[in-house]
């Protein structure tokens, strides 16, 4: 059975990105890049909007405000376009032109819900917030990491990560800080139905 990773790079208010911010705000560091780089192979599913940044980043659409990909971006998305990618939109059509992804038209829980059960190896949302959330939701989720970068975001952030989200408990499985501001944090979700009546003695 495969299991299923909700992954997210934020601000500190927890903001997807920010106008005029570069990617990983600029504040990524040796120590963090070493440890993306070993991360275990998986397939990555996305929604339309995710896929179609990330195919224009793959295809030299440089993001809005800089003059050229700096190394660090640059390798971020060679790496994806190598990876499988599973796209979930009832907007594009397929073939899909980015290099291994396939397009699921289908409602996008039952597709997981039938990848996780005869499936292997890691599954892991990329971005696509709205997916995330419906992920969430369906209690299909096995872990939930946030890697939280040192800015504040405030006037410029976009994409809220936590609007629309039920209220989740969060039982913590990892964390550990890279280059001495970057803050990971793990944990394996459980969707409440409300909240809890009482403290736990």
């Amino acid at each position: 059975m495969s299991e299923l990773l909700v992954d997210f790079i934020t601000s500190l208010d927890g903001h997807a990105s920010g106008e005029g911010w570069p990617g990983f705000w600029g504040l990524e560091g040796p120590e963090y890049l070493a440890w993306l780089s070993k991360q275990p192979e998986a397939t990555y599913l996305m929604g339309a909007n995710t896929y179609r940044l990330m195919s224009g980043f793959a295809a030299g659409e440089v993001p809005t405000g800089q003059d050229e990909f700096r190394p660090e971006e640059e390798a971020s998305v060679d790496e994806l376009t190598q990876a499988s990618k599973v796209v979930f939109s009832s907007s594009l059509e397929g073939p899909l032109t980015w290099a291994n992804s396939t397009l699921v038209q289908d409602d996008a829980v039952e597709a997981v819900r039938a990848m996780k059960s005869s499936g292997s190896g890691l599954l892991s949302t990329i971005g696509s917030l709205a997916l995330s959330r419906s992920l969430l939701r369906a209690g299909l989720v096995d872990r939930f990491r946030v890697v939280m970068f040192p800015v504040i975001t405030g006037a410029t952030g976009e994409e809220r990560i936590y609007d629309g989200y039920p209220d989740v408990a969060l039982e913590m499985i990892e964390h550990r800080t890279f280059d001495g501001r970057i803050q990971l944090v793990e944990y394996k979700p459980r969707v409440l139905e409300h909240p809890p009546l009482g403290i736990p003695a």
